[in-house]
């Protein structure tokens, strides 16, 4: 038995938890029930100096609890003498954790240590029944987190939210399962990604949020509840602008297991993949077109970079080297006075490298796209019916019959994938059965695993590109209202650039009666490359200075 020696101004700390795994087996380990049972034992009992430490809607597993934290800080400033639970799950549940509070930490600071209901106290003695109890509240916390992920699992793929909604949305007031758009906060989050499109990253976008006093996310639930708002109220975050680019959500899907934990007593959440992830098309109302944030993710994938004279290339990220394929990086430097600006093969290297000198002015560049797209709007405006035909023949019929074959083989492929799973069966039980050796089991299996995993990688491959086939099929009506948007445009900005075109692609210049060709083809986005009746090429005959 150890004997505590009390202090006059030491507390009795009365210790209270409850989660919300908890709160589902009723009122009997309700916060008022904890309260009232420590109060009437401590009363009983001749407890004084009593001070109440309550952790309500907090697992067990974690000992990371606000409450919890400030009680041990009082005990390591030796101002407790006792702490007092109504059972030992109260404490927690992470059996090495409370047997560490309980047979380590208070001893050693002198402190009596009570669980009303499991009978324990440190004052009468070992209870051996106590690391038992220990170990049973961490097997029930293991046993409620696999049946709430089973719950959450069963939800996800039922296309239910597991999630708050994000920044732009709220729940609806007569249905907590459904988001709606926050009139207030929507607005907010289209222009975020029009300023992507319009080429700002996240950190230029921070900036100008804040120069227009655009309240954050934070300030704006802080509004909205009626709440003060925080000391800097337009203090925008880089990796919340970053967190809303990347939120497919905004298209009106909803996408679900975009993470995962390793077990239930690590709160660290790991991205999970694309393949991973649930995707529910449609269950909400979108703030973003698909097509905006399918843009956004490319551009944020070609992530563009002021040079050192503080120039950024106006096609950064979207120019790239016909014959081997690299990208064409912009070339400036402060002597420049624009003209001389330009773009060549980042695997020239000063015919060091292993291609040859890519090389086309951004002058010249800029012309060149705002004559293409002065051609397709002209084309698409003087006979739509003829130019969607043209597009469509030159993008869809030789593409069709590749597709046709891609189809059939990715039909044949699921054939014989069931068909392994047959034989896999058949050829167990023959195993099991004595029928055939179990090596010669063990050898048909491998081959047949190889087999099937072989296809099964060969038929994702075929079906995404068989789907994006179709996709787009059916892209020619977002084109379309690009082109209407930006008809009569007199020139160029990111903006357009970035909306109207995917790719541009430079050939090496050719030399005919002594003036300079270049042949550059533009991808647009949604309808690909598009060749016009007579093939525009790019003739510059001025001088073209060798630039360093």
């Amino acid at each position: 038995m150890t004997a505590y020696t009390n202090k006059p101004e030491q507390i009795t700390a009365l210790y209270a938890r409850l989660s919300q795994e908890d709160a589902l087996d009723g009122d009997s380990n309700s916060i008022v029930n904890q309260k009232a049972v420590l109060s009437k034992y401590a009363a009983d009992n001749g407890f004084t100096n009593l001070a109440f430490f309550i952790d309500d809607g907090v697992s067990g597993v974690t000992f990371d609890r606000p409450s919890f934290n400030r009680m041990i800080k009082e005990i390591e400033a030796g101002n407790v003498s006792t702490v007092i639970v109504k059972d030992m799950s109260r404490l927690g549940r992470d059996y090495l954790k409370v047997g560490y509070y309980t047979e380590i930490f208070f001893v050693e600071r002198d402190v009596r240590y009570i669980a009303i209901n499991d009978g324990v106290d440190s004052e009468k003695g070992d209870n051996d029944f106590t690391p038992f109890r220990n170990l049973f509240n961490d097997f029930y916390a293991k046993d409620t987190s696999k049946k709430v992920r089973a719950i959450k699992r069963a939800q996800g793929m039922a296309g239910e939210h597991l999630t708050k909604p994000p920044y732009g949305y709220k729940v609806a007031p007569d249905n907590k399962k459904q988001w709606i758009v926050d009139e207030e906060a929507a607005p907010v989050v289209k222009r975020i990604f029009d300023l992507c499109v319009a080429g700002n990253g996240p950190m230029k976008i921070t900036k100008i949020l804040k120069a227009d006093k655009v309240l954050t996310a934070k300030a704006h639930y802080a509004k909205q509840k009626g709440k003060t708002l925080p000391e800097n109220p337009y203090d925008w975050n880089e990796s919340t602008i970053v967190g809303i680019l990347e939120r497919m959500d905004y298209c009106g899907h909803t996408v679900n297991f975009k993470s995962y934990s390793k077990s239930h007593k690590l709160k660290k959440r790991i991205p999970t993949t694309k393949e991973q992830q649930a995707v529910f098309r449609n269950t909400h109302e979108a703030i973003v077109e698909e097509a905006v944030f399918e843009r956004v993710q490319e551009l944020r994938s070609n992530k563009r970079r002021p040079t050192k004279a503080k120039r950024q290339g106006f096609f950064s990220g979207l120019v790239f080297c016909a014959d081997c394929g690299s990208k064409l990086h912009f070339a400036t430097c402060k002597s420049f006075d624009g003209s001389q600006d330009h773009y060549r093969c980042a695997k020239y290297k000063s015919n060091t490298g292993s291609c040859t000198a890519h090389f086309i002015r951004e002058e010249t560049l800029r012309k060149i796209v705002l004559n293409r797209i002065f051609a397709v709007t002209a084309l698409f405006y003087d006979d739509v019916t003829a130019f969607m035909e043209m597009i469509r023949r030159q993008r869809f019929d030789e593409a069709e019959k590749e597709m046709k074959q891609k189809r059939r083989e990715v039909g044949q492929a699921k054939k014989r994938i069931a068909e392994l799973d047959r034989i896999f069966k058949r050829i167990y039980e023959d195993d099991i059965s004595g029928t055939i050796s179990h090596e010669r089991f063990l050898k048909l299996s491998a081959e047949y695993e190889a087999e099937q995993k072989e296809l099964t990688e060969k038929l994702t491959v075929q079906q995404q590109e068989v789907d994006t086939y179709e996709q787009d099929k059916n892209d020619f009506d977002s084109f379309a209202a690009i082109i209407r948007k930006y008809v009569g445009i007199t020139e160029l900005t990111p903006v357009i650039v970035n909306e109207f075109i995917k790719k541009i692609v430079i050939h090496a210049p050719e030399k005919i009666g002594g003036k300079r060709f270049q042949k550059v083809d533009i991808v647009f986005n949604f309808v690909g490359e598009i060749h016009f009746p007579t093939e525009p090429q790019t003739k510059d005959t001025e001088k073209q200075e060798k630039t360093a």
